[in-house]
């Protein structure tokens, strides 16, 4: 059993977020919700998946993303071997999805792009 449930993202815009990995992964179940000071959307798809994202009153959405900040540097979605890694890059091409080159490292494969608030999302598989 994996023992992540779901993560959340904070981010600067929930529709444009939430369309960009629904057009990513697919179809899915959303459950909107808000708090004071707060909007969030989670998506579940039919896979197990769970993202989440929430919008906070008090952000800053002039301050994108950054790796460099202590906290999440990305999100690995796991691929069974390397021919599934290159369908994501594939999948990202053809979604005009920015995106860099498939990764032959000496650990494993992968591809990695980033959502709009410049979230790293890679796609990985070991060798």
């Amino acid at each position: 059993m994996n023992p992540i449930h779901h993560i959340t993202l904070s981010v600067s815009d929930l529709k444009q977020t939430s369309d960009w990995y629904l057009k990513l992964f697919g179809d899915a179940e959303v459950f909107p919700s808000e708090g004071d000071g707060w909007q969030r959307v989670v998506l579940v798809w039919a896979n197990g998946l769970m993202l989440s994202f929430t919008k906070h009153e008090l952000s800053n959405p002039d301050e994108p993303f950054s790796q460099l900040r202590i906290g999440l540097d990305h999100i690995g979605i796991s691929c069974q071997d390397q021919a599934e890694v290159v369908d994501w890059f594939n999948r990202l091409s053809e979604l005009q999805f920015e995106h860099g080159p498939i990764e032959d490292a000496s650990y494993g494969w992968a591809v990695t792009a980033r959502d709009p608030d410049n979230i790293p999302l890679e796609f990985f598989c070991p060798k």
